[in-house]
């Protein structure tokens, strides 16, 4: 017995093991890893591979939007200019170093360049959530949320630069308690590039903090903003070409539109402004009504923040994906790359065993293993008038849109007094 004390005392003393008799976990050390950890790895390596393949082996031109449309931007890019007078280019000044990024891989193309900082991102975003999962009052469902959800995508993920955008929601967001001003730099980098990443901070916590977070976002977009008007021409086109677009066929109003033509609605898909837009009577009509929608449900999302007063530690990630599903299904635009941005809000809302959000991420995994069977599965099909394929269609955006409403009535009763509470208070 004399001599394993010392043995075991002097175990505690270097942390090679925890309470349990069971090592440590340090991440630099794999060996320490347990299998709740390595089990997620191997998952994500196998699966990615195989994403990576069908970038390659599908029939689909996989490749067109990153070799046609991003490699021709990064080249434009490197003469000091935007894509000035480009009805395609409709993306924040920060998007330039996405663009340009791939450039910087060595001995690579474009194409194996942009597969490779995604794939990096991908990692990070895997990693984080692996990482925070594994903390006290935490789950590593949402890690495990990120790792089912882009494949259900196929080859999407890594042929559209969502995934790098996500990237930076997804940090801002682990970030935005224990260092507030890194999440909303974090954030504010996110939106210079695709805009939406700035929801992550609508949900901060009232206090010191949001102020923190406030300065971190406006420091980095102003920042981030010098140097592009410094670097490159054009910085602020993308806002003509963003405005002047119409109703795509794949969002909500759109589906209903390619519906309606089996009732006799007279319309048409014609490619315009870098997407598929339904042409036809009441289109017009139709988009106002989605952007009067959008400011709506804008209206409702301050309402609730003016309201809320019980914040946990997932609120902020709750509401992050409430807005970005309020504003996804109020769009005039729906891209199968969006399911990318809620999977990886909603993993992080799962890495918190507080969210109110579990039901909703469950119903945004089958909208967007429906939305692969509408593409790249079936898009020809469904273009050509299949009524069944445009009925599943019609049927993922329902879906998004009951996931959008209890988003947020469950947001809204987590957070904001009832009426007994107030009276109580009183």
């Amino acid at each position: 017995m004399t001599e394993t004390q010392p043995r075991s005392a002097a175990g505690a003393s270097t942390g090679s093991s925890s309470s349990g008799g069971r090592p440590a976990l340090v991440w630099w050390r794999p060996d320490t890893w347990p299998m709740r950890v390595l089990a997620p790895l191997g998952y994500w390596a196998s699966t990615r591979l195989i994403m990576i393949m069908m970038v390659f082996q599908t029939h689909e031109d996989s490749t067109g939007e990153v070799n046609r449309l991003y490699q021709s931007w990064a080249h434009i890019l490197q003469g000091g200019s935007y894509p000035i007078g480009d009805t395609t280019w409709q993306y924040p000044p920060g998007a330039a170093g996405v663009m340009l990024a791939p450039l910087a891989i060595p001995g690579v193309n474009y194409v194996l360049g942009f597969i490779v900082v995604t794939l990096l991102a991908d990692l990070v975003v895997m990693a984080a959530l692996l990482r925070y999962g594994t903390r006290p009052e935490r789950s590593l469902a949402g890690a495990w949320v990120w790792l089912l959800m882009l494949p259900l995508m196929l080859f999407i993920p890594y042929a559209r630069y969502d995934v790098i955008v996500t990237f930076f929601a997804v940090l801002a967001l682990l970030w935005l308690q224990g260092r507030p001003w890194l999440g909303g730099g974090m954030a504010a980098l996110g939106a210079m590039i695709k805009v939406w990443p700035a929801f992550a901070v609508f949900g901060a916590p009232r206090g010191r903090s949001l102020w923190q977070v406030v300065v971190g976002f406006v420091a980095a977009a102003g920042s981030l903003v010098a140097i592009a008007a410094l670097l490159f021409k054009g910085s602020f086109g993308f806002l003509d070409e963003q405005g002047n677009r119409g109703v795509e066929y794949e969002s909500l109003p759109g589906s209903a539109l390619l519906v309606a033509h089996h009732f006799g609605y007279q319309g048409r898909i014609e490619y315009r402004f870098g997407s598929l837009e339904v042409v036809g009577p009441y289109v017009d009509e139709i988009g106002k009504a989605m952007l009067v929608a959008s400011v709506v449900g804008f209206c409702w999302l301050l309402l609730w923040r003016l309201r809320a007063r019980t914040f946990s530690a997932a609120t902020p990630a709750d509401a992050a994906l409430a807005v970005v599903l309020v504003f996804i299904t109020t769009s005039r635009v729906i891209s199968p790359q969006y399911l990318i941005w809620v999977a990886g809000i909603g993993a992080v809302c799962l890495s918190f065993k507080s969210t109110t959000q579990r039901p909703i991420v469950g119903i945004l995994v089958l909208a967007t293993a429906m939305t692969s069977v509408e593409f790249p599965l079936f898009f020809q099909s469904l273009i050509n008038g299949s009524a069944g394929f445009q009925a599943l269609l019609l049927a993922r955006n329902v879906l998004l849109l009951v996931a959008t409403v209890w988003s947020c009535v469950r947001l809204w009763r987590s957070t904001v007094p009832g009426r007994r509470h107030r009276h109580a208070a009183a």
